[in-house]
């Protein structure tokens, strides 16, 4: 799966997740860039990203995610 393929699923995730369909996740794309993208919708978006992928992030890495890129980059390694 490409990153452009990761972050096309990821913004599906968090336009469901935060009912806004404006929402372009990037690389460079920080939680506080989103609006209502708060810590409970994080910790829900990393649910719904680990049920669809089949993959579990660990804790430590949830909590020093500093944007987007190091999730999909996360995700990727994961994934292979």
């Amino acid at each position: 799966m490409t990153v452009q393929e990761i972050l096309t699923v990821f913004t599906r995730i968090l336009r469901d997740l935060l009912l806004n369909d404006s929402i372009v996740l990037t690389m460079e794309t920080r939680r506080e860039d989103i609006p209502n993208w708060d810590s409970f919708n994080y910790i829900n978006f990393i649910v719904a990203v680990e049920i669809e992928f089949g993959v579990k992030f660990k804790v430590a890495d949830v909590e020093s995610f500093e944007n987007v890129g190091a999730m999909v980059t996360e995700m990727t390694k994961a994934l292979a």
